[in-house]
């Protein structure tokens, strides 16, 4: 692509969105950010990984007891520092990694406020994928090996997890239409015509 383009994905639970973004990264010859961008946050920040992991989209508070990277001098200078980090303090340092990620280059992000983060970004294109709820369940059972009971309580419980995290760190609203520069069924048009779509729609920014 001549110009950077920056495409930020938010997703409902089950709607292929993950899926879309790496597919999409895929035809554009581009990075996908997903749960590498723990990893890369975790690099720049000198902390664990699993820290990031442990706190990935959610409001809680994690103590950092347990939580070392290894490296002695880094580890001694944050428990001198701080006792514990808060998800605000996460959510900074994911949020430096992501900016730096952008700044490099075209790429996709999935979810983790990527959209609000980068919301003054040259480039950026926000995208939400949705779908009916039957689709999104059948591909949660399909893909977590699990009935149709337990598929729908975890559909709902990380969708209500994803919304809080956004609502708290974004100042628009998770979900919603007018939040984001497309919202697309993926219901409708399927995994690869939605990815055809996103393709198309960012020529024109």
């Amino acid at each position: 692509m001549a110009e950077k383009k920056i495409i930020c994905i938010g997703r409902e639970y089950g709607s292929g969105g993950r899926e879309i973004g790496e597919k999409l990264a895929e035809k554009l010859g581009i990075p996908c950010y997903d749960k590498v961008l723990l990893k890369q946050t975790a690099v720049d920040s000198g902390l664990a990984q699993s820290l990031f992991e442990n706190a990935d989209e959610k409001r809680t508070s994690w103590i950092l007891n347990g939580f070392c990277s290894g490296n002695p001098t880094a580890d001694a200078a944050m428990m001198t520092s701080m006792d514990y980090l808060t998800n605000d303090s996460l959510f900074f340092m994911q949020s430096r990694t992501i900016q730096k990620l952008a700044a490099e280059g075209s790429c996709v992000f999935i979810g983790r406020c990527a959209e609000s983060i980068l919301e003054n970004t040259e480039g950026m294109i926000s995208i939400f994928i949705h779908g009916d709820k039957e689709d999104r369940i059948e591909r949660i059972m399909k893909r977590q090996n699990i009935d149709r009971k337990r598929a729908e309580s975890l559909m709902n419980k990380i969708d209500k997890r994803r919304a809080s995290y956004h609502n708290y760190y974004s100042d628009v609203k998770w979900g919603r239409s007018d939040s984001y520069h497309m919202s697309i069924s993926s219901s409708r048009f399927g995994i690869d015509g939605t990815v055809e779509m996103i393709a198309s729609a960012i020529k024109f920014i």
